[in-house]
């Protein structure tokens, strides 16, 4: 059993998530959605800027599904994983702030900047949810990560919060309209990002730091990865978990990007599909760090499969769904557990997994949350295309969890000390 890790540590490792956060609430989630189909989009057909936006999402997570492995490997040769997280953590800051430059019906150009920011704030979580190893034990695991979630509901729920009141009561800010308040709040997003990443990489240390340069690092870090490859076998737990999680995430992932669309597609108003993405921020705060005390009373896998159950129950009630109260009462479920599901996930692997390729590993676990972003949209939208009916699209996510629960029963469990 590893020795016990500072407390500042695990609040600077925690803060990261804190930071970046901000980018998945603010931006994924909240305003870009809305604002590339009423501004940049303008005069557009509402499904043909649904396409190009899902085309954004889906080519930046396929870049890091198909780089994560590798570079997840190359970092365990060089034990730099701090500066990995560093490049892409600086490319998501640096054109998240960008958007604001882009005028209005300029979609391509809002398009490539939101793709090159996702894959920052993709790539940079390789890293960061390997870098736990870093500042946690087998014993304490889940609770760490359940407060590195935590810390990211709260944060990306405040900086949302102050961009909603820009967006809402522009006047108050010194902005002239609405759309001003929404183009400061990219900016506003990658300085919270880039300032609070800065406890991470002062105070959480790189374990091992191995003297090696880069290029041999490229080398090893392939032929490793060649290497895990050929040996997954004898890993089949992993492996057994890692296609578990391949389909559930697949849906939690689908909810989260395409929540607002769908509320929009049902004729919701923009202003309650905010505020029910500010329900659902301020509800997995203190949720995640429920289900991680939940995970160690009981254990993660049993977390997860209640988080599952929670989810495929509010996918199917989407279909029946027909009004604002309902749409909240639904965030509400789903802040609920959200949070347990992303964090119990995280810390299970982690104990699945050997401790010294933990980054490697963390690369293919990654990569299976991305390539299910990539599905997981694409069917949606293809449902709704064939079957002219967006209810049924919604209602057809509930077979992920299904059959991503029935998977997670074949994975054992060890007891940890």
């Amino acid at each position: 059993m590893s020795e016990p890790c500072p407390r500042k540590s695990v609040y600077a490792w925690a803060f990261y998530d804190w930071a970046n956060s901000a980018f998945a609430t603010t931006v994924m989630a909240g305003f870009f959605p809305i604002f590339f189909k009423k501004y940049w989009h303008a005069g557009s057909e509402v499904t043909v800027s649904t396409m190009h936006l899902g085309m954004s999402n889906s080519i930046a997570s396929l870049c890091v599904a198909i780089l994560a492995p590798i570079l997840g490997a190359v970092a365990d040769n060089t034990r730099s994983k701090k500066n990995f997280l560093g490049f892409f953590a600086l490319l998501g800051v640096i054109t998240t702030a960008m958007l604001f430059t882009v005028e209005q019906g300029d979609w391509f150009r809002a398009a490539c900047l939101y793709a090159l920011a996702t894959v920052g704030f993709l790539g940079g979580n390789v890293f960061y949810d390997a870098m736990i190893t870093n500042v946690s034990t087998n014993k304490n695991i889940d609770s760490v990560s359940a407060f590195g979630y935590s810390l990211g509901y709260l944060g990306g729920g405040i900086l949302f919060t102050i961009n909603v009141l820009m967006f809402q009561f522009p006047h108050l800010f010194g902005f002239a309209d609405g759309t001003a308040g929404v183009r400061a709040s990219f900016p506003l997003v990658a300085v919270w990002w880039a300032v609070f990443a800065v406890p991470l990489f002062v105070l959480v240390k790189d374990r091992n730091p191995a003297a090696v340069g880069f290029g041999t690092a490229i080398g090893k870090g392939i032929a490793q990865l060649w290497q895990t490859l050929k040996e997954i076998k004898k890993h089949k737990n992993v492996v057994l978990f890692l296609l578990s999680y391949w389909v559930y995430i697949d849906g939690v992932h689908t909810i989260i990007v395409m929540a607002i669309d769908y509320g929009m597609a049902i004729g919701l108003a923009a202003k309650d599909l905010i505020a029910a993405l500010l329900l659902t921020q301020f509800i997995g705060f203190p949720a995640a760090l429920g289900f991680g005390k939940l995970a160690s009373r009981l254990n993660a896998k049993i977390g997860i499969f209640i988080a599952l159950a929670a989810y495929c129950a509010t996918s199917i009630y989407g279909y029946f769904m027909d009004s604002a109260l309902e749409f909240y009462l639904l965030a509400g479920i789903v802040g609920l557990v959200q949070g347990g599901v992303q964090c119990l996930s995280r810390s299970l692997f982690a104990t699945l997994i050997p401790r010294d390729k933990a980054t490697q590993f963390f690369g293919f676990y990654n990569m299976m949350g991305k390539f299910a972003t990539v599905i997981g949209p694409a069917i949606m939208g293809q449902v709704a295309y064939w079957t002219g009916s967006p209810r049924l699209s919604i209602a057809c996510i509930s077979v992920m969890f299904i059959v991503g629960g029935l998977l997670l029963c074949t994975v054992r469990v060890e007891a940890t000390d």
